[in-house]
């Protein structure tokens, strides 16, 4: 049986699940004290104990690595936006580590194993192709391109011919060629979860957690049933000593059910449940990933505890510097993750309110935000006035927020959050509003096109997207045709979305006005309005675009460029993996790369898709090729609005639901723009 097997990380079963405070990062002043000390008096719920000292994290955490056995096998169960990536980066830096992907839908296995990966995020490909794939033994150069040979802009200038080239074509010099040896593949999707969870020394939970639909808290609490199912596979198939990592969002104290269903399952066993919470934003997951600014880990602080902590932190800091690994005790990472996205979701709704105040006043709404974003105790992060936010994140943990807050009597405090998500329901309706009121409130014989269906720029996912409910409402007017464009989503995909979530009734093969274009042109050809509804760089009229591979390894604190710098010379004697997707991406930026795949000629074939392949049949048929597939989203230059407004209705109306239009230049064009935050014409 599976529970027989020897564990490789034996931590003691000293203690069960401690709620006490685990140290924080050393040099910092942050300290977390024990959470809802009111929920001691709540019943059913054990009290927590309370520590009297604090070390700091060099003196505890990281002085548990030389006593605690590395980490071999790493299951993550869900394939997801969360499992998907995290697993991949891991792999990516750890080649040592064996790394599976496990997940009972077998269609999602398949793409992940395939050219037709089942999410889209920059930099994810080259990861796969490298972590999934393998890679072929190359050579490198290790000298940098000297600062003389690049542009004003950055730019290397490979035509420069001081340094006399190689026989190979480059310019050696006195440069040093270093070899790159093949590698192993570490990173593989399955759907043998039970197998893969038995030879794991660290199972990371990864899986959906929806908010209820139905039943007690429905349209508040959180739907635990996936995080229900997968701990119970987990309790009976894990082996001795394993430690299992919460990586789903779940409410505060998940921990302790995950320890009662493994004390139940497999009684006088020990397992230590740690919570690492993700905080990924779609789109930049792989930046976020590479360069994260901080990572956290809540554990019980007990001794296996903080050597089950540190075993997760080894991984952690193949690539991430020990300095931004924090650790609070359990219960707090659990509600750390609640209060940073219901944080920033919170800023999104501000921002809106006054959006609404800007468009009666006359105020522009950008100007205010780069006025009080200007403030150090502000600052300009998520003050972005638009049509709200969407994903599958803000809305539902603001709601997990304010129904704990009920749980605890705290009706007060649930108000406050639920009024967040109050106002981003008004942002977004009062976008659709103001369109048929400009249209003289009625739509009927109208052509809309909708620029956009992602929730957000460089990803295909869709889900709580705002332009879901926008279609919603604007069918209810009686358009003649609801057009739907994106550059990142597969068509196919979007018109089942559609069916899904506004009704099958309202696409076009069904007799409705929704109609899903490949083609940008043709979806705004005839049409009488135009609304943006994702801020992809393509509908800027102005500025330059920002390259989403080099976005990738951009430091988060630092302004992002369009241009990578040259990684050379190398930090130490070997290069890392980060170092060489570094350097792979300076190298793309030359217009003179012999291939612009592959510079560093690492990669490994990927296999050929099955005959019966249904997404290369979906591509072939709809002229999709590369909607959501294995290579990166290509920026294929901004919207020609000279023939956009050529081919449209008078008045030309457009309506910029985000904010990426130079209004001025638009109107010389001849358009009439309304734009969220700013004094519109009617």
């Amino acid at each position: 049986m599976a529970h027989q097997l020897p564990s490789t990380l034996d931590l003691g079963n000293d203690v069960s699940l401690d709620v006490s405070t685990a140290p924080t990062t050393p040099g910092s002043s942050l300290s977390f004290s024990p959470v809802l000390q009111a929920a001691d008096e709540q019943p059913g719920i054990p009290a927590m104990k309370p520590q009297s000292t604090s070390r700091s994290l060099s003196s505890t955490l990281f002085d548990t690595t030389a006593r605690t056995p590395p980490v071999r096998n790493i299951c993550c169960v869900g394939a997801g936006y969360v499992g998907g990536p995290t697993a991949a980066v891991i792999a990516f830096n750890n080649p040592h580590i064996r790394v599976t992907v496990v997940d009972k839908d077998e269609k999602r296995i398949r793409r992940w194993n395939s050219v037709h990966p089942p999410i889209y995020e920059p930099g994810l490909n080259h990861i796969l192709r490298i972590a999934r794939d393998g890679s072929k033994e190359c050579t490198i150069e290790t000298r940098s391109l000297s600062t003389t040979n690049t542009t004003s802009s950055n730019t290397p200038d490979v035509s420069d011919t001081s340094t006399p080239a190689s026989e190979c074509g480059s310019q050696c010099g006195d440069n040093v060629l270093k070899p790159i040896p093949a590698r192993q593949p570490n990173l593989f999707f399955t759907a043998d979860v039970a197998k893969s969870i038995s030879e794991a020394d660290i199972v990371l939970i990864a899986v959906n957690t929806p908010t209820k639909s139905r039943g007690a808290g429905a349209g508040s609490a959180t739907d635990m049933t996936a995080f229900e199912a997968v701990t119970n596979v987990v309790a009976q198939h894990a082996r001795p000593g394993a430690i299992i990592v919460e990586k789903s969002t779940v409410p505060c104290r998940t921990a302790q059910f995950v320890q009662d269903t493994l004390a139940l399952h497999r009684p006088g066993i020990h397992f230590e449940v740690l919570s690492n919470p993700e905080f990924l934003a779609a789109g930049t997951a792989i930046k976020d990933l590479l360069n994260a600014d901080r990572i956290l880990i809540g554990s019980s602080a007990t001794p296996s505890g903080q050597r089950a902590a540190a075993a997760l932190a080894s991984v952690y800091s193949a690539w991430i510097p020990r300095s931004r690994i924090i650790t609070t005790n359990v219960f707090s990472s659990e509600l750390a993750k609640l209060v940073a996205n219901s944080m920033l979701a919170q800023r999104i709704s501000s921002i809106n309110s006054i959006a609404a105040v800007c468009e009666v006043t006359g105020a522009d709404v950008s100007e205010v935000a780069g006025a009080i974003g200007a403030d150090p105790r502000i600052g300009s992060k998520f003050l972005k006035a638009g049509i709200g936010f969407g994903g599958s994140c803000f809305k539902k943990d603001v709601l997990s927020l304010a129904y704990l807050a009920e749980s605890l009597q705290l009706p007060e405090v649930a108000d406050y959050w639920r009024n967040v998500i109050t106002m981003n329901e008004f942002a977004r309706n009062r976008f659709a509003s103001r369109v048929v009121r400009c249209l003289n409130n009625t739509l009927i014989g109208k052509k809309l096109t909708m620029l956009g269906y992602a929730f957000k720029k460089d990803t295909n996912d869709t889900r709580e997207s705002p332009a879901v409910e926008i279609i919603r409402t604007l069918v209810e007017e009686g358009p003649r045709e609801i057009a739907v464009y994106d550059p990142c989503c597969n068509p196919a995909q979007m018109a089942e979305d559609i069916g899904r979530y506004v009704g099958a009734e309202v696409l076009q093969r069904n007799g409705g006005p929704v109609i899903v274009y490949a083609d940008a042109y043709e979806a705004c050809h005839s049409s009488d309005a135009l609304l943006i509804t994702t801020e992809f760089d393509e509908f800027k009229n102005t500025g330059e675009p920002v390259s989403a591979s080099a976005e990738v390894l951009a430091p988060k604190a630092a302004p992002v460029k369009a241009v990578v710098p040259d990684p050379r010379p190398f930090k130490g004697e070997e290069p890392t993996e980060t170092e060489l997707l570094a350097l792979h991406t300076f190298l793309l930026q030359s217009t003179d790369a012999e291939d612009k795949e592959d510079p560093l000629h690492r990669f490994n074939s990927v296999p050929d898709c099955a005959e019966d392949c249904p997404d290369c049949f979906i591509e072939k048929e709809t002229g999709t090729s590369g909607y959501g597939a294995g290579q990166e989203h290509v920026f294929k230059g901004r919207l020609d609005w000279r023939k956009v407004h050529y081919h449209m209705h008078k008045p030309h109306w457009v309506f910029d639901g985000r904010g990426v239009l130079e209004v001025a230049g638009m109107e010389k064009l001849g358009f009439r723009v309304e734009s969220v935050g700013r004094q519109g014409r009617v």
